[in-house]
């Protein structure tokens, strides 16, 4: 028998780490943020205190789990302390799941440490994870709590479809992006290249092999994460001495770390299109945000009213 939970009440709650977003999902959901008190005592540590009563209640927390190991710490605390305040069930929505780059044992005496925050989670009570873009797909597996991961491609698809795509092709920066890179094109009915990373010898800088044609073309490059976006402007350099003309990028998640903001906006990159999982740490001209709220909202409402979250961004029957 099909049972759901539209008894009890929809309660949507936002972390520190982005407010912004926070706000967007409650707004596109049709609803207000619910009131918590996040602060920090004099030493750094974190106090949570849910402001209203959530007993019973249907509770989502919106937290991106960025730089720094507080974004975690905070979502931990809230989720903590929405179990003992005897939510009737508790969905971390995590639009950028940190750590999610170390999910294996690739060299000796080294942590798994996406591993570890799935524990972590799970420990503090979670009922339920709500994700989008995990470097690594098989994270889904470190958790015995349902996971629902959403993708960037889904809103990303839509802003690329803007441009006149006659004469694109979209590129993956390495092999470990080509099955993404492949829905892309696939989706937007262009071709693919590869760009295959090879360093001869430490210290030595990485050779550039393109397998497909880029000469003449508009070319976008499509990755799930620009952190330091070295990958990235080294790709788009290499591409535009290969005779591209138009280059672009779009990448999931920007974290924009030290140098990323100089080396874009220094690279033949004419946009990168990013959306708002992460906040910016400042606007610059080289950067289009797009929005992933509406997005997020709808995913809530199907966890809600027990509906399946994948026909959002099923592309084929």
């Amino acid at each position: 028998m099909h049972t759901s939970r539209q008894d009890s009440p929809v309660a949507i709650f936002g972390g520190r780490s982005n407010p912004a977003l926070a706000q967007k999902i409650a707004e596109s959901y049709g609803t207000t943020l619910g009131e918590v008190t996040i602060r920090d005592f004099a030493d750094g540590e974190i106090y949570v205190r849910y402001e209203e009563s959530i007993r019973g209640a249907d509770l989502f927390v919106i937290q991106s789990t960025h730089p720094t190991a507080d974004n975690w710490m905070e979502l931990l605390l809230m989720i903590d302390a929405a179990k003992r305040a005897s939510a009737e069930r508790v969905t971390a929505v995590i639009p950028y799941f940190g750590y999610a780059r170390q999910e294996r044992k690739d060299q000796p005496r080294v942590s798994i440490a996406a591993k570890l925050m799935a524990n972590m989670l799970t420990s503090a009570g979670v009922d339920r994870i709500l994700t989008m873009e995990l470097h690594a797909a098989q994270i889904q597996g470190f958790f015995d709590v349902p996971v629902d991961h959403l993708y960037g491609s889904t809103v990303l698809v839509d802003h690329v479809k803007q441009f006149d795509l006659d004469n694109f092709v979209v590129v993956a920066p390495d092999v470990g992006a080509l099955p993404m890179v492949r829905d892309y094109a696939q989706r937007l009915g262009v071709n693919l290249a590869l760009i295959d990373k090879r360093r001869p010898r430490q210290n030595e800088a990485r050779v550039m092999n393109i397998i497909g044609e880029v000469e003449d073309r508009n070319v976008i490059i499509i990755d799930d994460i620009v952190d330091t976006a070295g990958t990235l402007t080294r790709a788009a350099t290499a591409i535009r001495e290969r005779g591209a003309l138009d280059i672009y990028a779009a990448c999931t998640h920007g974290l924009l770390s030290g140098p990323a903001y100089d080396r874009i906006e220094a690279s033949p990159i004419e946009e990168l299109i990013i959306t708002d999982t992460i906040p910016l740490k400042r606007p610059s001209e080289s950067i289009e945000v797009v929005s992933v709220s509406n997005l997020f909202a709808q995913a809530i409402r199907h966890i809600y009213t027990d509906r399946s979250v994948s026909t959002l961004f099923k592309t084929t029957a």
